[in-house]
C-alpha cells in the first residue's frame, strides 16, 4: 500500500472516530440539546463524556493531517491551487485538534480555535473546487462546490437568522458536510491504480 492510499484510508477514519466519539458522549450526556448547546460544551462534562468528545476531536484533526499530508498534497501534483487548498485544510485540521486539546476551559482560546475551523475548512473546499476545475474533474468540483456551500450555510443562516440559541446544528450540517467530502475523495483516492 502506497503512502497515498494509506493517507486517504485516514481521511476516510477520520470523521468516522469524530462522530462515533461525538455520538457516544452525547448518549453519556442526557442534558445535552441540541437547539441550546454547542457541540463543545460536551468536552467540559465529568465522567466519559470530555475526555471521549475532546479525543475524538483530536483523533480526527490528527488524521485528517495525515490525509492532507500524504494525499492531498501528491493528489494534486503540481496543481498549485490543489496544493494551497491542502495548506488551508491542514490549518483547518489543526484547528480541529486544538478545539479538543483547549476545551472550553481555555477561554479565548478555544472560541479562536473554533472560528478558525469552521472558517478555514469552506475555504479550503472554495479552493479545492477551483483545483478540480483545472483538473477537469467537473463531478468533484461541483460536489466539493456543493459541501462548501452546506458548510458555509448554517454559520451565514445562525449569524442572520438565529435559528437556535446554541451552534451544535451548525456544527454539526458542517462538520457532516466536510466528513462526506473526505470520504468521497478518500475512496476516490483508494481506487486509483
Amino acid at each position: 500500500m502506497n503512502m497515498q492510499r494509506i493517507g486517504a484510508a485516514a481521511g476516510i477514519l477520520a470523521p468516522i472516530v469524530a462522530f462515533t466519539c461525538i455520538l457516544v458522549a452525547i448518549e453519556s450526556y442526557p442534558k445535552f440539546s441540541w437547539t441550546n448547546n454547542a457541540l463543545s460544551d460536551l468536552g467540559v462534562v465529568n465522567g466519559v463524556s470530555g475526555p471521549l468528545f475532546n479525543f475524538g476531536l483530536y483523533v480526527c484533526g490528527f488524521l485528517a493531517v495525515i490525509f492532507a499530508v500524504l494525499s492531498l498534497y501528491s493528489y494534486f501534483g503540481k496543481n498549485i491551487v490543489g496544493k494551497v487548498g491542502a495548506g488551508f485544510f491542514v490549518a483547518a485540521s489543526t484547528a480541529l485538534i486544538c478545539i479538543g486539546v483547549f476545551n472550553e476551559n481555555f477561554s479565548p482560546t478555544h472560541y479562536l480555535v473554533s472560528v478558525a475551523f469552521f472558517v478555514l475548512l469552506p475555504i479550503s473546499l472554495f479552493i479545492f473546487t477551483v483545483a478540480f476545475e483545472l483538473r477537469h474533474q467537473a463531478k468533484m468540483s461541483l460536489l466539493t462546490i456543493a459541501v462548501a456551500l452546506v458548510a458555509a450555510a448554517p454559520w451565514i443562516l445562525y449569524f442572520t437568522l438565529h435559528y437556535v440559541v446554541g451552534v451544535a446544528i451548525p456544527e454539526t450540517i458542517s462538520g457532516l458536510a466536510g466528513s462526506l467530502w473526505i470520504i468521497v475523495l478518500g475512496f476516490k483516492i483508494q481506487k486509483q491504480k
